[in-house]
């Protein structure tokens, strides 16, 4: 009897941990591109904002930051009477008591796009990242375009080539070892997600990542474009497509640093669709 009872205690306490390492909130990522006064509504609804709410852009992203703020707090406000704060880290103390503490407890956070290493660069290992993991956490909608959506990733692509000097934003080679990832906000520890998709027709680049990560999901996202994670689950929004791919089989390298495999999980979404992604 007391063996039973001692171990009820334990899986109850292992459910709880297990609950309790899922965050409440919502992630509502937008592949960058025009967002449509539709998608902007949609962001709304998801934040699902009170009275007493308030939404925080991060703008660190950017090479513009105040003109970002500009754009979206004035797409914002078509949908809410919230007030909505800028805080640009890059240009303020990542210590401000103040600051970090209304971070976390804003309800929606909107991250801008531009560059996502700068972004990161303001971030980590510092008091506003975990202030946004504990917004997440606690239930707000952390949302974010083309890089804001980029850094939602643990493993982050930081657009870089490691092995062919020339910039390309499509990536025309399927080689090993020559995506460059980074930390990005982890957000999605076991997603990598890819932005501006179809447009810039980046399939190599994802391709070439989850050859690199075989036991992630990779998405796609295209601009006017979101999925909105909750748990496990992405509901895709907006104009265009996402594509998912997953779990390649017998991947190899040749000896010239090609990659090839034999299959792919690979599907292509549109708004309303709910596919199966890894938190």
């Amino acid at each position: 009897m007391k063996r039973s009872l001692l171990l009820i205690i334990g899986i109850a306490f292992s459910l709880s941990a297990f609950a309790q390492s899922y965050a409440k909130g919502n992630l509502f990522i937008i592949g960058g591109g025009n967002r449509s006064d539709a998608l902007i509504k949609q962001l709304v609804s998801t934040a699902n904002l009170k009275a007493k709410d308030y939404i925080i852009i991060l703008p660190m992203a950017s090479e513009i930051p105040d003109t970002g703020f500009k754009y979206i707090s004035a797409q914002l406000k078509t949908q809410t009477n919230a007030t909505i704060k800028n805080f640009n880290f890059s240009k303020h103390d990542v210590n401000d008591k103040n600051w970090v503490d209304s971070l976390a407890g804003a309800k929606l956070i909107y991250i801008l796009g531009g560059d996502q290493n700068r972004f990161m660069k303001s971030v980590l290992n510092t008091p506003v990242y975990t202030a946004i993991h504990k917004a997440f956490k606690n239930g707000a909608t952390i949302a974010g375009t083309s890089a804001g959506a980029a850094v939602m990733s643990k493993y982050m692509i930081t657009g870089k080539q490691l092995l062919d000097s020339v910039y390309k934003e499509t990536f025309n080679k399927l080689w090993d070892k020559n995506v460059e990832f980074t930390e990005g906000m982890g957000l999605l520890e076991n997603t990598i997600v890819d932005q501006h998709f179809l447009k810039r027709n980046r399939y190599n680049r994802l391709i070439s990542a989850i050859a690199a990560h075989p036991d992630l999901v990779g998405v796609g996202v295209d601009e006017s474009t979101a999925i909105i994670v909750h748990g496990n689950k992405a509901t895709v929004a907006g104009d265009s497509q996402v594509i998912r791919i997953a779990n390649p089989k017998n991947i190899k390298i040749t000896s010239k640093g090609l990659i090839k495999f034999s299959q792919l999980e690979f599907g292509i979404f549109t708004a309303g669709d709910v596919i199966d992604i890894k938190p």
